[in-house]
């Protein structure tokens, strides 16, 4: 069977050091359940699971117990999920998840990932983490290796755990860049449409955005998220006047 050209990795079990390996179109009877919102995101999935793999089985799951009920057909399914925009409440959930279905493992592809977050994850071995920026080349090799049950780190988290994170983290780092700009405009007054016309982003997906913010900060209304982002500053105080 012909070979594709080798490309440069990132294996996770050896702190992301780069490696070469060769992609072949192996016959891989995995379970892939992409779960996401979007449907554009996981029409973008699929297609990169069915031009890697012979006949795979693709399940969908837009939320929390949609991807229970998949696992529980297929409890060694390789999961690929956008955290930030599914309705996971913590890193703690998909832990439950993880520990309820042992065999299964985890693809996070997401460019909304805190640091904290980032730092835990990268503990767990059955969770491999790509951004949605990353080439297609790493994208793929994240379910490839998934699929053979092993970990991948794009290059940017093999960096960022190479170097030992940073050396303190901002009284925000719990929150995603997004989430800190949803923060300023929440502490600037705006509206949840007033949000989504300035991000081009959904109604829907700022709502979600400011849920787990709030869940976040530990905090129950926008004026305790003001105070928030005013300690943390995120705004100036003449801002919030305005």
């Amino acid at each position: 069977m012909p070979l594709r050209p080798p490309i440069t990795g990132h294996r996770a079990d050896q702190a992301g050091a780069p490696y070469t390996y060769l992609f072949h179109t192996a016959h891989m009877t995995t379970t892939f359940i992409v779960a996401d919102n979007q449907d554009l995101t996981r029409a973008g999935i699929q297609a990169y699971i069915r031009n890697l793999f012979d006949k795979p089985a693709v399940r969908d799951a837009d939320n929390k117990q949609a991807l229970v009920a998949a696992l529980n057909e297929a409890p060694d399914s390789v999961v690929v999920l956008d955290y930030a925009l599914f309705d996971l409440q913590g890193l703690e959930d998909l832990l439950v998840i993880h520990a309820r279905f042992p065999r299964a493992r985890f693809v996070l592809l997401s460019n909304e990932l805190s640091e904290d977050f980032i730092r835990r994850a990268c503990a767990e071995e059955h969770i491999s983490i790509v951004l949605k920026e990353n080439a297609g080349e790493e994208i793929r090799a994240a379910l490839r290796y998934a699929a053979r049950g092993e970990r991948y780190w794009c290059h940017q988290i093999t960096f960022l755990v190479a170097g030992g994170f940073s050396a303190a983290s901002s009284t925000h780092s719990v929150l995603t860049p997004t989430e800190v700009e949803i923060l300023k405009l929440i502490a600037r007054g705006a509206t949840v449409k007033e949000m989504a016309a300035e991000r081009n982003s959904s109604i829907h997906t700022i709502i979600t955005h400011k849920k787990n913010i709030f869940r976040k900060l530990g905090v129950n209304n926008v004026y305790e998220a003001t105070k928030y982002a005013l300690r943390a500053g995120l705004i100036e105080m003449m801002e919030y006047y305005i």
